[in-house]
Parts: structure tokens; C-alpha cells; sequence
């Protein structure tokens, strides 16, 4: 099993994911604020799915990490990187992700988050072509403004159709680039 590093913030921490996230975890895909952006509601089944596949996942070097406010330790969601499982347009390639409970939503968390996982990132990972991705249904504005506070710039030719979800109406998706060398984390 592969060691986690632990990424502390002014407000947050990265970590190991444990346990008992599993059902806080579940909470927060089964609100349908948060899978606004997604096909439904993600199942408890599929959630905890997700998680183990996050814990997999560190063994290539980097993933998700599981992220708590430091001042009450509780479990908001999770902010890490990872390589997209299906056959990407733009792949191969080093995605950037998060996925916040609603709560934690407007605090500027995911920005906070992310950015110490770019600067961590420039040491640790060497992505096909020295760039990360970042992806987000064309609607998911949002996202697409965290994405934007990190130096990622919006690659229009890059838009695609999400090969796995043919028939969702949300199935376009924005392409957003960033030159790990140029990132200012």
C-alpha cells in the first residue's frame, strides 16, 4: 500500500481516507446539489466504490485525497488527482478533480485545496506533455471558475461529448489545460 501524503492548508487537510468517510461521503452524492452536474444521484454502492478505487488509485504515485476542515476536523469531500478510466479525447492524461459537500460550497475551499495539490504536483508527478486537465459539463460554471482561479485555461477545441454517457444532455464537456511548469502553486 502506497503512503499518502499528508498536504496542509490554512484551513484544510489532505489526507488518507478513512472509514468512517464512507458515509459522509455517501451523503454528499446523494445530494442532488452536488450531482447537480452528473447523470443522478450517485448510489451508496457507487460511492463506496469510488472510495476504494481513490485508495487503489494512490498506487501509480498520486490520487484523491480525502479533505477535512483543520478547525473541526469534519469530512467536507475530496480534491486530488487522477487518469480518466475511459477512452479520453484528449488522453493520455493527469486530470485534476474535486468534489465538496454543499455546505462547504462558496468558501473557497476547493480553490485552496486544489492549489496545494498543483504545488505538490510539480514536484511529485510528471504528466503526459507537462500539462494537467481539468474537465466539467459546459453548465458546471462553478467548477469552470475554480478551474480558471488556478491558472487553467479553457481549451475550445478541446470540448467534447462524454463517450460514456451518450444519451445525458449535459454530455458536453468543457477541456481546460494547465502547464504544470507555469503553475503559480
Amino acid at each position: 500500500m502506497h503512503t499518502v501524503p499528508v498536504i496542509e492548508t490554512e484551513r484544510l487537510k489532505l489526507r488518507e481516507w478513512h472509514e468512517e468517510d464512507r458515509e459522509p461521503f455517501a451523503e454528499l452524492n446523494g445530494d442532488p446539489r452536488v450531482t447537480e452536474h452528473f447523470p443522478g444521484l450517485i448510489t451508496r454502492e457507487d460511492s463506496d466504490a469510488f472510495v476504494d478505487r481513490a485508495i487503489a488509485g494512490w498506487e501509480r504515485g498520486f490520487g484523491f485525497w480525502a479533505v477535512e476542515v483543520r478547525a473541526t476536523r469534519d469530512f467536507i469531500g475530496f480534491i486530488g488527482l487522477s487518469v480518466p478510466t475511459w477512452e479520453a479525447p484528449f488522453g493520455p492524461a493527469i486530470e485534476i478533480g474535486w468534489r465538496l459537500c454543499f455546505d462547504a460550497w462558496g468558501r473557497g475551499y476547493a480553490t485552496e485545496g486544489a492549489l496545494a495539490v498543483l504545488a505538490w504536483a510539480k514536484d511529485n508527478v510528471q504528466p503526459p506533455g507537462g500539462e494537467l486537465v481539468s474537465i466539467t459539463t459546459v453548465r458546471n460554471v462553478r467548477s469552470r471558475r475554480v478551474m480558471e482561479k488556478l491558472g487553467f485555461v479553457h481549451d475550445e477545441k478541446g470540448d467534447f461529448d462524454h463517450p460514456t454517457l451518450p444519451d445525458w444532455d449535459q454530455r458536453r464537456h468543457v477541456l481546460y489545460r494547465l502547464d504544470l511548469s507555469n503553475a503559480e502553486a
